[in-house]
């Protein structure tokens, strides 16, 4: 009996389903549930396909509000976090409810509430709008007011940005930086560490990290094992530390070890860095060549030696796995597979979301994870312990009473809190205490008989901010109205103008930011191009020592370092004065002229502190807090 054509398309139909079973092996639901929730997704930017950039094909577009389909990602995969950055981040009102939505969508898809952490530093790294917010001078400045305050301005600092954050519904902050900068090149850390002193470095670290978690926001130390002697950035390579044991524990690992000994750290997040010392087994690249595992990725650094040993039993995250360092060696889901074999409860950024297509990619991850604990190349226990790990961390710090506040409520409560007047005199307080006086040949205070000042600054915007500053304390404290002061930029104005304005200047004051500013400051790897469009670094360099070089006897010279002040030496023997101020921010207002035009206002703690120096209404108290060489 011969079989009839609807017999045969049967058992066709059989044969691919049994194939496809076969290829597709049905997974566990909870499994997957287990995975999702040691997922931290970055919602940066989301397009529809039609709003892609058409000769990149990249999409651009911030996320402010919430689009359905990202509510519907995280209600069906249930990620256990989400990360965003400053261009998600627009007033008070919109991330607040930006916030909201977020965890409105977890809520609604049954899981518990989403971790929406940022790196909210302070001085170089702030996500948060600065004109509505309270950014201070950043961790080396406080580093500069340790000799004579000791954790004073680590502990208020902690404490503001902690009430700040956790009140526009944020619960988890990427910081304190306990990195210990021991290499003057380092090119991403620099002023973001405290200093060169290890147990400096550890008690400013725990203060400022007891200060947020004392708040509610879960503080994450970083970037274990260390990131302080490194000349290599992690957004753009695969760094390499070379210490022995020894140097390690008694730099490197000492602020983490101090936090654990001393406090309860909430995370702790890795370090894409070869430690070879800590572990020399190598892997193989994407690519066939063969390297030293980075730590995120290492067993005997994240398990044996920062659980085991040292006895951490937080959470532990990734740094960004978008990162060069990362994602140039591994496919997305073998880097979060190796990292969470490594020991890591929680991969950032393992994948960009940016449209509607990449959603199903996300669930293919989940699910090509929970088939490896399946299959046993995952331990489920150790899976079931870490999302432990991560709801202990939720219950503590989330409070279940969040949405209950009405929005109208919640928005007065965010005003009053933002940018507080109390707020705002500790910023200016650490500003006014943190600049140090590395060279004073009677360059300051500003002389009487000064009546024509030449500034050189790094950007308009800052010329403006100096320029009101010193503005604004001579109308307050010295009058002086046969005062000129000129400002000119090094990156835009060329040379010979800038000559032919300090030749007529009776004192010149120059500024300068070594290194330059990393793509950490700038955001992440989404801003490679504009990073590597920056203006040469060798060339300023070159250009701000053929300026100081035409100074004459008869005019008065003087240097702000404005970041790091390593670079100051290669200048000192042409100056009369130098400052160390570790900070450059501004705040951009808009402010309405006599004719009711508006223009772009730019000021800063920093310029205000600077400028009472300069005027001798106040001493330069700070403390360098990193060796600077003989000068």
């Amino acid at each position: 009996m011969g079989f009839r054509p609807v017999h045969l398309c049967f058992i066709l139909f059989f044969v691919i389903a049994c194939i496809s079973c076969t290829s597709k092996p049905s997974i566990d639901p909870k499994i997957e549930a287990l995975v999702a929730q040691k997922l931290m997704l970055d919602i940066r930017y989301f397009c529809e396909k039609s709003e892609l950039d058409v000769t990149t094909q990249r999409c651009t577009a911030p996320v402010t509000t919430l689009p359905d389909d990202l509510k519907e990602m995280i209600a069906d995969t249930g990620v256990g976090g989400i990360i965003l950055f400053a261009n998600n981040l627009v007033d008070t009102e919109q991330m607040l409810r930006l916030n909201r939505d977020l965890q409105t969508a977890s809520t609604n898809g049954g899981h518990s509430p989403l971790l929406i952490s940022i790196d909210q530093e302070g001085g170089r790294v702030v996500r948060i709008p600065q004109n509505i917010s309270t950014a201070f001078s950043g961790n080396m400045a406080i580093g500069a007011t340790y000799a004579e305050h000791g954790t004073h301005f680590a502990t208020l600092s902690g404490d503001v940005i902690a009430k700040e954050l956790a009140v526009l519904g944020f619960n988890v902050n990427f910081a304190p930086s306990v990195d210990v900068n021991v290499n003057p090149e380092n090119p991403v850390i620099n002023v973001r560490s405290f200093g060169e002193d290890p147990q400096v470095v550890a008690e400013l670290g725990l203060a400022q990290m007891q200060a947020m978690q004392q708040n509610g926001i879960i503080a994450a130390l970083k970037h274990f094992p260390g990131h302080g002697d490194t000349n290599t950035d992690s957004h753009s390579g695969l760094p390499l530390v070379e210490h022995d044991l020894n140097k390690i524990k008694a730099v490197d690992l000492a602020p983490f070890q101090y936090a654990i000994d001393n406090g309860d750290p909430g995370m702790i997040m890795t370090a894409h860095i070869q430690y070879p010392a800590l572990d020399s087994a190598t892997f193989t690249a994407t690519d066939g060549s063969k390297t030293i595992l980075p730590a995120t990725m290492s067993r005997a650094i994240l398990t044996d030696l920062l659980r085991e040993q040292m006895g951490f039993r937080g959470v532990i995250i990734t740094d960004a796995l978008d990162m060069a360092a990362i994602a140039h060696f591994y496919e997305p889901t073998q880097a979060v597979l190796q990292t969470f074999k490594a020991g890591t409860d929680i991969a950032l950024m393992p994948m960009a979301i940016r449209t509607a297509q990449d959603i199903p990619k996300l669930k293919r991850m989940i699910a090509d994870l929970a088939y490896a604990v399946q299959i046993g190349d995952l331990t489920l226990a150790e899976i079931e312990a870490s999302v432990a790990r991560i709801q202990t961390l939720k219950q503590n710090y989330i409070p279940s009473n969040a949405a209950q506040l009405s929005p109208a409520k919640a928005l007065a409560r965010a005003q009053s809190i933002l940018a507080a007047p109390a707020h705002l005199k500790i910023e200016q307080d650490l500003a006014d205490n943190a600049i140090v006086a590395i060279k004073n040949q009677q360059a300051w205070p500003i002389k009487q008989s000064t009546k024509r000042i030449q500034l050189v600054m790094p950007d308009k915007a800052k010329c403006m901010a100096m320029t009101t500053a010193l503005t604004d304390a001579l109308n307050t404290f010295d009058p002086r109205p046969k005062l000129t002061i000129r400002c000119a930029s090094l990156v835009s104005e060329p040379t010979d103008n800038i000559l032919a304005q300090q030749r007529d200047a009776q004192l010149v004051i120059y500024t300068d930011i070594t290194p330059q500013q990393s793509l950490v400051e700038m955001g992440g790897m989404d801003d490679i191009t504009d990073w590597r469009l920056r203006p040469n670094k060798e060339a300023l360099e070159a250009k701000l020592l053929t300026l100081m070089k035409d100074v004459k006897p008869h005019q008065k010279s003087l240097l702000v370092s404005m970041r790091t002040p390593y670079a100051v030496t290669q200048y000192a023997d042409y100056l009369d004065g130098i400052f160390a101020s570790f900070a450059y921010n501004t705040q951009v207002t808009e402010q309405l002229d006599e004719n009711g035009a508006a223009h772009a206002h730019h000021e800063g703690p920093i310029y205000r502190a600077l400028a009472n120096i300069l005027l001798g209404n106040q001493q330069a108290t700070g403390s360098l807090p990193v060796s600077v060489g003989k000068h």
